[in-house]
């Protein structure tokens, strides 16, 4: 995946994301796309593929106030995010504050509010479906999206490919 650092809107003293640049998870759609387009000029599909990276790590709710895994492989990048959201049903996790899903059938996997939204949304649903069934497909659709929002700003920067 070629990377390319510089973004204008960060300095080295910046430890901290700014409140408002990641998007309130217990949020619906239109929060998504308010985040990921008006702010960041980002499209459906964008949004959909940046959201595949929840197939790596974990929420912890000393950071997030989300608890668990999205996936059984954590640390393997891939579609599972995708194919988990497919393969299970998702229900709210008792007592959970803010409000979190759990599967149904082992509650061992978690989704937050708005992973569930690229079920219920038409547009965002169309190209999850895409990526659970096609794992290159999402590999470069992850790639141009991720290094779009990793550029916002920038230019004349030089590609740097990490093996």
């Amino acid at each position: 995946m070629p990377f390319r650092a510089g973004r204008k809107d960060a300095t080295e003293s910046d430890s901290e994301v700014p409140s408002g640049r990641l998007p309130d998870a217990t949020q619906g759609a239109d929060h998504l796309r308010w985040v990921f387009t008006t702010k960041m000029g980002l499209n459906d599909q964008e949004i959909v593929a940046l959201s595949g990276a929840h197939a790596l790590g974990r929420a912890h709710k000393n950071r997030s106030g989300f608890e668990g895994p999205w996936t059984t492989t954590p640390l393997v990048f891939g579609n599972t995010f995708f194919t988990t959201l497919f393969a299970h049903k998702w229900v709210e996790k008792p007592g959970s504050k803010p409000l979190q899903y759990e599967d149904e059938e082992t509650k061992q996997l978690m989704m937050l509010p708005t992973d569930l939204v690229l079920l219920s949304d038409p547009e965002f649903k169309k190209h999850a479906e895409r990526y659970a069934k096609y794992k290159d497909t999402f590999f470069q659709e992850f790639t141009d999206a991720y290094t779009k929002l990793t550029e916002l700003g920038c230019t004349h920067l030089k590609a740097v490919e990490w093996v």
